[in-house]
């Protein structure tokens, strides 16, 4: 295992997804722990946390339990953070929900899918398995990993100051979204201290100029990172400001009104809150959540990492229309091919 301080404690979880058949979900998940396993993990032997609102069955925990390096909890979801709020006008959300589902809308007419948003957005990382963890990696059943990971990312997340990270950035939709920018500019216009200096609004936003340009005179261009996958430290969700943004989010009522999902909520507060430096692309990861697929653009890294890529390089992810990829570069002074690649701290295999 890499160096580490004590007091740091690092796992890798199979989040809860929209099915509410995760134990059916057996295969997906030990398909995306071999991945990590093969990849990466078998040299750390970090521990794995599954978490679902209904009991896994026996079977689940011994196969999961077999595969994986490190030690293994499997956690039941409280029935409060996998329920309708009492806050919440049923009849209301019932009617958004079959106006959604006649305009097709992805999810639209999918209770359990806001649950997951909204238990990503506001719970996880308050379960008692979680308590001891101050970093985590999201794994999400039917992943795959193309490439060899050489050094530890949760060493290099702190060496490097660095509190949130991502694989894939794109558009969300804006019919699930229609009032989440509007209450996040309410609630910073209450909380006008938790915006920091340094954030990443130029990201958000389109022509952003840092002279003139604040969150209350441009429209969120519906860029977010792919909350699938994530490589985070839990005190950012454990931060006054990003407990008190949830509260305030929850309160309107998006997630089961609208179809709010953790990750334009996740990303929003990211952005908004950190430095923009703490957020971190892993530009040598190779990564593929159904239906987008990504490579890393450079021969180093497809070299070194020994990435087996079953694409050509353009057909990766981020040069795709639907990916915010380039924008991310350009907003961090790089090119459309994302050079000059950063230089960073990285840590001894």
């Amino acid at each position: 295992m890499s160096p580490q301080t004590t007091c740091e404690v690092r796992g890798i979880g199979i989040g809860r997804s929209s099915d509410a058949r995760r134990n059916k979900e057996l295969k997906d998940a030990l398909r995306a722990m071999k991945n990590i396993e093969d990849r990466f993990n078998r040299h750390y032997r970090y521990p794995w946390t599954f978490l679902n609102d209904e009991p896994f069955t026996d079977e689940f925990k011994f196969h999961t339990s077999r595969l994986a390096s490190g030690e293994v909890s499997h956690g039941l979801i409280p029935h409060e953070e996998w329920s309708v709020p009492d806050f919440i006008d049923t009849t209301r959300m019932h009617r958004k929900m079959d106006e959604m589902k006649e305009k097709k809308i992805i999810y639209g007419g999918d209770e359990s899918y806001r649950h997951m948003c909204r238990y990503n957005s506001g719970f996880f990382w308050r379960s008692e398995l979680l308590k001891d963890y101050d970093w985590y990696w999201r794994v999400e059943p039917g992943t795959s990993f193309y490439c060899d990971q050489l050094y530890d990312p949760f060493t290099f997340m702190r060496e490097n100051n660095k509190r949130y990270s991502f694989v894939m950035t794109m558009f969300e939709f804006r019919a699930t979204i229609e009032t989440l920018w509007k209450s996040t500019r309410e609630f910073v216009k209450k909380h006008p201290n938790y915006l920091d200096k340094d954030n990443s609004l130029g990201f958000m936003v389109d022509d952003y100029n840092p002279k003139k340009d604040t969150i209350f005179n441009k429209d969120f261009n519906l860029c977010h990172f792919w909350s699938n996958f994530e490589i985070a430290d839990l005190n950012l969700w454990r931060s006054q400001a990003y407990q008190d943004y949830f509260e305030f989010l929850d309160r309107k009522g998006g997630f089961f009104y609208e179809r709010w999902g953790d990750a334009p909520v996740h990303s929003i507060a990211a952005s908004l809150f950190l430095p923009k430096d703490q957020i971190h692309f892993w530009h040598d990861m190779g990564y593929k959540h159904p239906p987008y697929k990504r490579c890393p653009s450079d021969d180093m890294s497809m070299d070194s990492a020994r990435c087996m890529c079953p694409f050509e390089k353009h057909e990766s992810f981020d040069f795709d229309g639907y990916s915010c990829q380039k924008r991310w570069w350009k907003f961090h002074g790089q090119d459309d091919q994302g050079n000059p690649i950063p230089q960073y701290k990285v840590p001894d295999h």
